[in-house]
């Protein structure tokens, strides 16, 4: 199954690339590149593909506070991929840090409640 994400470059805003599953160092290198590019995609992988579901989600919690909100969005939906995948999240932590995000950052809001609405749901939470 192609995974796909959407950055910003074609003619009409966003254009899709695959997003492939990258070993723990090759994910780290992106991660410490600096590069929006190269660490949303490292998110993505991470989220998609990465079975330690524990690590994603502090690397999510790491970045979604970034000043770069490319990044803090992709943070954020990527927690909700996790829930999706794997069925679990650290809930106690998340839901409290989405929250607190909401409030700091209002321009960030749709993201969250889209992650927040993915964690409600795939975990089956009230």
């Amino acid at each position: 199954m192609k995974l796909l994400a959407t950055r910003p470059g074609s003619r009409f805003g966003m254009e899709y690339h695959e997003i492939f599953p990258l070993s723990r160092p090759e994910l780290e290198k992106l991660i410490e590149s600096g590069n929006e590019t190269a660490i949303t995609d490292a998110l993505l992988s991470a989220a998609y593909y990465d079975s330690d579901w524990r690590w994603v989600q502090e690397l999510c919690l790491r970045f979604m506070h970034q000043s770069d909100w490319g990044i803090s969005s992709v943070a954020v939906i990527c927690l909700g991929h996790v829930a999706r995948i794997h069925k679990i999240l650290d809930v106690d932590v998340v839901l409290p840090r989405l929250a607190a995000l909401k409030a700091e950052t209002p321009s960030l809001a749709p993201w969250v409640e889209d992650a927040v609405e993915d964690i409600r749901f795939f975990l089956r939470l009230q």
